[in-house]
């Protein structure tokens, strides 16, 4: 019985630690992807030079790079916790990197969030709030793992 307390508790923990940097990396990865893909300005796909000389400067702005890093250390974050947490439990959670997002729009890169927006916003964390109120797994885990 302690046991199973002290997983249960590990499992909440590491969840919790995981589906937090998974949130801040996917935000901040994602805006700087976008600050990176701004700075280089429109991609001009007018012939075949143009869209060349547009993927050159994409894959060399290490601004760029910085975003694809976060990127893929979220999704590297996001397998390991979709891995003993339920999908409909990590998903919803994650929900509030769309909360993140027009903020660090806002902060950033100087984006103006409409009042809909802010609005939405609330609702977001307030919907994201009540799923943390639930346990994050709710099947039982796979044990026996037997190739056919």
């Amino acid at each position: 019985m302690e046991q199973t307390i002290s997983s249960t508790r590990t499992l909440k923990a590491k969840t919790y630690i995981l589906l937090f940097l998974m949130i801040a990396l996917g935000s901040v990865g994602n805006t700087i992807l976008d600050k990176g893909m701004k700075s280089l300005g429109p991609i001009d796909f007018s012939t075949r030079s143009a869209v060349w000389q547009g993927v050159f400067h994409t894959f060399t702005n290490g601004t760029i790079w910085l975003g694809i890093c976060c990127m893929l250390l979220f999704m590297v974050c996001h397998m390991l916790v979709l891995s003993w947490a339920d999908y409909s439990f990590v998903m919803l959670f994650s929900a509030i990197t769309y909360a993140l997002v027009p903020l660090l729009g806002y902060i950033w890169l100087g984006e103006y969030v409409p009042v809909a927006r802010r609005i939405g916003i609330v609702l977001i964390v307030f919907g994201v709030f009540l799923v943390s109120r639930t346990p994050p797994r709710t099947t039982p885990p796979i044990s026996d793992r037997s190739v056919s």
